[in-house]
């Protein structure tokens, strides 16, 4: 079989019972390509964030990757800050994702080897002496009650002048714009291959796992917390990148 057929994703292509989306083998196995066709700019906001982590990380200070799942930001992180001395620590609590996290880094060269892995949930991970800190899509799937307690957490456990990257799905303040950026995401979704039925079942899947959020309600977390700067670095249809710098 073609190699590359191995590893996509086809786990909603016919019809399967309603259950709720899990982060679990079966994803880890084709996430990379589920990723890629699924977020839109998801290449480049993982490129930037490699960017930005070289510009705001700070010497002798740690870089947080909360959520983690295969490392793609944590390896542009790795790869922008090759010639740095850095602590990086990548954190998920799908054991799937992080045991594949650990066998990709072993296969790479320079400082990928040095990079930490915890599965745990990051709501009960302490952040010490960050300067830089990542939510790549992890917001959206934590309960909404612990949202702010965790950018609390991050805030408290951070350097002054370091950055925080939140990647997330959103909802748009206009009800119609809204539905025109859904519209235009699905016609994306089909554009990358994906069937009406595999875009129809993976979104009911993900109905009660994954809530968005306006980007106004992410500002305001943020400022909330104490970030004294907030705003939207990148935004494609109904998914947006926002810094928060302390």
């Amino acid at each position: 079989m073609d190699e590359n057929l191995l590893h996509k994703d086809q786990i909603y292509a016919s019809s399967v019972p309603l259950s709720d989306f899990v982060f679990d083998e079966k994803v880890a196995s084709v996430f990379e390509d589920m990723i890629n066709r699924s977020i839109p700019g998801y290449k480049t906001i993982i490129s930037m964030i490699g960017v930005l982590a070289h510009r705001y990380y700070q010497r002798g200070s740690c870089i947080y990757d909360l959520g983690c799942s295969l490392g793609g930001a944590t390896f542009s992180i790795c790869k922008s800050l090759q010639n740095t001395n850095f602590s990086l620590i990548a954190i998920d609590n799908s054991s799937a994702m992080i045991e594949r996290l650990q066998a990709k880094k072993w296969n790479l060269v320079g400082r990928a080897q040095d990079i930490e892995t915890r599965c745990e949930n990051i709501q009960d991970a302490s952040i010490e002496n960050a300067s830089v800190v990542v939510l790549n899509f992890t917001i959206q799937f934590l309960p909404v009650a612990i949202r702010m307690s965790l950018i609390e957490k991050i805030y408290s456990g951070m350097r002054p002048g370091g950055i925080l990257i939140i990647s997330e799905k959103i909802i748009a303040t206009d009800s119609s714009v809204d539905s025109l950026l859904i519209d235009m995401y699905h016609e994306f979704k089909e554009a990358k291959g994906y069937s009406k039925l595999e875009i129809s079942q993976k979104r009911a899947a993900l109905e009660n796992v994954l809530i968005p959020e306006t980007i106004e309600t992410h500002r305001n977390r943020l400022k909330s917390a104490g970030f004294r700067s907030v705003d939207v670095w990148f935004q494609c249809f109904n998914f947006a990148s926002i810094i928060a710098i302390k």
